[in-house]
C-alpha cells in the first residue's frame, strides 16, 4: 500500500472540503474574460518593451537591477505576492580586444576597429556608450597569432570536409560564420581541431546587410558593422557552482577545477562584424570552397586557406562574481495551493533587447496585469501560478537554473508544468516547442486565440496552413529557460514565440525602433502571445483534472525507435526492450484518459463524493509526475545534469534536439570506435531508456509491483 505523509493528507483533506463545500464558480468565464479583447492591451505591452529597452541591460548591471525594479513593481501592483530572489554568481566581461590581419607579407597590417555604428537620428546614441564592447562571455583570454582558415558553419562535418580537401586547422585561426549551431559548439570544435583561436562572423547570406543591399534602419536586416554577442559556455547555469544554488557563500569550483569540467573554452574567441569577416576573406587563399560554402551573390569568392592571411587576435576578460536577481511573483491557489503552475521568461539582454528577452518580458507583464484584473473580478486559481522573470539568461541559463537547483524538491513534488516564452516575438508565424504530453493542449488554446495577422481566422487555423495538423517541436535543445525544468526535474513544459530567429540577433540594433518597425508594428503579435501564454497557465491551473494526453508521448517515443532501428539496422542491439516498453506506455495512457474521461461524465458537483475528489488527485498526481519517471538520476553519460532520457541537447549543439540523447551518443562513439564493447555500451543506453519508459507506465498506472 502507498504511504502519505500526514501533511499531504492533510493538503487532500483541505483540496476536498474546499472542494465539495465552496460555491460554484464558472471557472470558464474568467478564461474567456482573460482572452478578450476588454482586458488585453497592445499599448500596455508596447509602453512595457519601451521602458524595459531604453538602456542595455545586460545582467550584473545597475540598468539590469532598475529592469528588476520594474517587473517588480508590475507584479505588485497587480496583486502578486512578489519578491526578488538573488544569486551570486560568476559573470565575464571584455577588459580589452585587438584584431589585426595581415593579408601577405608584403601587405600592410588591418586594424579593425570592433565598433558597431549608431547612424543619423538613432534614438540610442546618447545611450550607446553603455553597450558592453563586442565580445563571446567565458571567452579564454590570450594573444594568439595564426594563419587564416575558413571553415563554414564550423560543425564537425565542415571539419570533415577540409580534412578531405587536405585542409589542417592545427596551430590555425578559424574564421566561422553564425547561422547553424551554437557558438559555444563552434569554439568547442575549433579547440577540438586544434585551432588556437576562433573567429565569428554574420554572413550578408544569413543576416543581410552588406554592399549593395538595404539594412536597419530602412529594413530589418543586420547592417554592416553588426555583430552577434553571446556566450560561449557550453554548460548550464552558473559554472563555480554545477548541481547547487549560487548563494552568497557557498561551495565554489576553482577556476582549474571549471577548466577541467570541459564546459568552457580554452582557446580565445571573439565575435565580428559581416564586414570584418569579408575582409579576412579576401585574405585567404587555397582551394575554392564548395558553392554550399559560399556567400551572397556579391560577396567575394570563399576560399578556406590556410593563409595567406595571418590575424592576430588579443582578447583579454574579466571573471567577477556579481548579484543577479529573479523576480518572483505567486498568486497563490485557493484549492490546491501545493500544486504549482510556472510562467518564465527572461529579463537581462546583451543590448537593448527589445526582441530577445524583453518582448517576452512585455508579455510576462501583460499576464501579471491581466490576472490582477480578474482577481479584482472574484476569480482565485485553483491550484498556484507563479510568474518568474530569470536573469542571467544570456551568460548560460545562470538565473532559472540557480533557482530550480535550489528549489529542486519542491518542484519535482509540486509543479504542474512549466511555460517558458524567451522571446515572444521574432517577427510573423506561430512556433511552439513541449514535451509531448502538453501538445493537444497547445492545440486547443490556439484555437480559442485570435490569428494577430488575420482577424479572421484563429491562431490555430494559421498555424495549420495547409497541413493536417500544426507540428509541435520538440525541447530537447538547451538553449533557453525551460532546460533546468525539463532536463534536470522532468517537468513538463512548453516554449512559444512568433517567428523564428531575425537578423539584428544580440546586437545593439535589437532595439525598440526595430520591434516597432519590423518585428510588431502593432503590438498585436505580442496580445497573441499574452493570450496563448495566459491561457494555457488558467487551464493548468483551474481544470479539476489535469489536461495532459500520455498517448502523444506513446506516439512519439514510438516514432523514435523506428528511426532508431534504421540508423542501427546493421548492428545487433536488441531493441526488444525498448519496443516492449513503448506498447505498455501506450496502453496505460488509453486506461488512464478513459479513468479521466469516466470521472468527468460522473461527475455531478453538489454531489461529489469524498472517494471520487481523492481519486481526482490521485489521477492528477500520477499525470503529473509521469514526466519525472523519464529522469534518471546518474543522468546522460558525460553529461550528467541532464537527466533526461528521452529528449536532451546535441553533444555538438546545445541549439539542437536529440530524441534518446543517450542512445544518440553511444551509437557515435560505436560507430567512430567499431569495438564489440562501444557497442555493448550502445546496449546498456537502450536498456536505460526502456527502464525509464517503464517506470513512467507504472506512475501512470498508479501501481507498485
Amino acid at each position: 500500500m502507498i504511504q502519505t505523509t500526514t501533511a499531504a493528507f492533510l493538503a487532500i483533506l483541505i483540496t476536498c472540503f474546499t472542494f465539495l463545500y465552496s460555491p460554484i464558480t464558472p471557472k470558464s468565464s474568467y478564461h474567456s474574460l482573460f482572452i478578450s479583447g476588454s482586458l488585453s492591451s497592445n499599448n500596455s505591452i508596447s509602453r512595457h518593451l519601451h521602458t524595459l529597452t531604453r538602456r542595455p541591460h545586460v545582467a550584473g548591471s545597475s540598468a539590469n537591477s532598475d529592469a528588476a525594479a520594474y517587473v517588480l513593481s508590475i507584479f505588485t501592483s497587480s496583486n502578486l505576492q512578489s519578491r526578488i530572489t538573488p544569486y551570486h554568481v560568476a559573470l565575464t566581461y571584455p577588459v580589452s580586444r585587438s584584431l589585426t590581419l595581415t593579408p601577405s607579407p608584403s601587405s600592410p597590417p588591418v586594424h579593425f576597429n570592433l565598433q558597431q555604428e549608431t547612424y543619423p537620428g538613432d534614438p540610442y546614441a546618447d545611450v550607446s556608450a553603455e553597450v558592453l564592447p563586442t565580445f563571446h562571455a567565458f571567452a579564454k583570454s590570450g594573444d594568439v597569432t595564426g594563419d587564416v582558415v575558413y571553415v563554414n558553419y564550423g560543425r564537425v562535418e565542415d571539419y570533415k570536409t577540409l580534412k578531405k580537401m587536405g585542409v589542417n586547422v592545427s596551430g590555425a585561426i578559424v574564421l566561422a560564420r553564425y547561422g547553424e549551431i551554437y557558438r559555444g559548439s563552434i569554439v568547442q570544435i575549433a579547440q577540438e581541431e586544434g585551432a588556437v583561436g576562433a573567429l565569428v562572423y554574420s554572413d550578408r547570406k544569413n543576416y543581410g546587410g552588406g554592399r549593395g543591399g538595404r539594412w536597419f534602419p530602412e529594413d530589418k536586416w543586420l547592417p554592416p558593422s553588426g555583430v552577434q554577442v553571446g556566450t560561449v559556455y557550453n554548460g548550464v547555469g552558473d559554472p563555480t557552482t554545477p548541481g547547487w544554488a549560487s548563494s552568497e557563500e557557498c561551495e565554489r569550483l576553482s577556476d582549474e577545477e571549471m577548466d577541467k569540467g570541459g564546459d568552457l573554452p580554452l582557446i580565445p574567441s571573439l565575435p565580428i562584424s559581416g564586414a570584418d569577416g569579408e575582409t579576412i576573406l579576401r585574405a585567404v587563399g587555397g582551394r575554392v570552397a564548395d558553392d554550399d560554402w559560399q556567400g551572397s551573390g556579391d560577396a567575394p569568392t570563399y576560399r578556406v586557406g590556410p593563409g595567406p592571411g595571418v590575424v592576430h587576435l588579443s582578447y583579454n576578460g574579466k571573471q567577477v562574481l556579481e548579484k543577479i536577481e529573479n523576480v518572483i511573483g505567486v498568486i497563490e491557489g485557493e484549492e490546491e495551493p501545493d500544486r504549482f503552475v510556472i510562467l518564465g521568461n527572461h529579463r537581462d539582454a546583451w543590448t537593448f533587447g527589445a526582441v530577445d528577452p524583453n518582448s517576452g518580458t512585455a508579455a510576462l507583464l501583460e499576464i501579471a496585469q491581466r490576472l490582477g484584473k480578474l482577481q479584482e473580478k472574484g476569480w482565485k486559481p485553483r491550484r498556484t501560478i507563479i510568474l518568474c522573470n530569470w536573469d542571467a539568461e544570456e551568460y548560460g541559463l545562470i538565473g532559472s537554473t540557480e533557482w530550480v537547483e535550489e528549489n529542486r524538491d519542491m518542484l519535482a513534488s509540486k509543479a504542474i508544468a512549466y511555460l517558458n516564452v524567451d522571446s515572444a516575438v521574432h517577427g510573423p508565424g506561430f512556433w511552439a516547442s513541449a514535451t509531448p504530453q502538453l501538445d493537444e493542449l497547445i492545440k486547443k488554446a490556439a484555437q480559442q486565440v485570435e490569428d494577430p495577422d488575420n482577424s479572421s481566422q484563429t491562431l490555430y487555423q494559421a498555424w495549420v496552413g495547409s497541413s493536417s495538423s500544426p507540428i509541435v517541436g520538440r525541447l530537447g535543445s538547451g538553449n533557453s529557460d525551460f532546460a533546468a525544468f525539463v532536463q534536470y526535474i522532468g517537468i513538463p513544459s512548453a516554449d512559444m514565440t512568433f517567428g523564428k530567429g531575425y537578423p539584428v540577433y544580440h546586437s545593439m540594433y535589437d532595439d525598440y525602433v526595430w520591434m516597432e518597425k519590423f518585428g510588431d508594428p502593432f503590438f498585436h503579435r505580442h496580445v497573441a502571445v499574452a493570450s496563448l501564454w495566459g491561457l494555457i497557465a488558467l487551464w493548468l491551473a483551474d481544470t479539476e483534472l489535469l489536461p495532459f494526453d500520455y498517448t502523444s508521448y506513446a506516439l512519439e517515443l514510438e516514432k523514435y525507435m523506428k528511426n532508431l532501428e534504421v540508423e542501427i539496422s546493421d548492428s545487433n542491439i536488441n531493441l526488444a526492450p525498448l519496443f516492449k516498453s513503448i506498447e505498455e506506455l501506450k496502453i496505460a495512457a488509453t486506461l488512464i484518459n478513459n479513468q479521466r474521461k469516466e470521472i468527468e461524465e460522473n461527475y455531478v458537483r453538489p454531489s461529489m463524493s469524498k472517494k471520487n475528489c481523492f481519486k481526482v488527485r490521485e489521477v492528477n498526481d500520477r499525470l503529473m509526475m509521469a514526466e519525472r519517471a523519464f529522469t534518471d538520476q546518474d543522468g546522460l553519460f558525460g553529461r550528467s545534469w541532464y537527466k533526461h532520457l528521452i529528449y536532451g541537447p546535441s553533444t555538438n549543439d546545445v541549439y539542437g534536439s536529440k530524441s534518446f540523447p543517450g542512445v544518440d551518443e553511444a551509437v557515435a562513439r560505436a560507430k567512430r570506435l567499431k569495438t564489440a564493447e562501444s557497442w555493448k555500451f550502445v546496449q546498456h543506453e537502450v536498456w536505460r531508456v526502456a527502464r525509464a519508459v517503464r517506470h513512467a507506465t507504472k506512475v501512470i498506472n498508479g501501481e507498485l509491483t
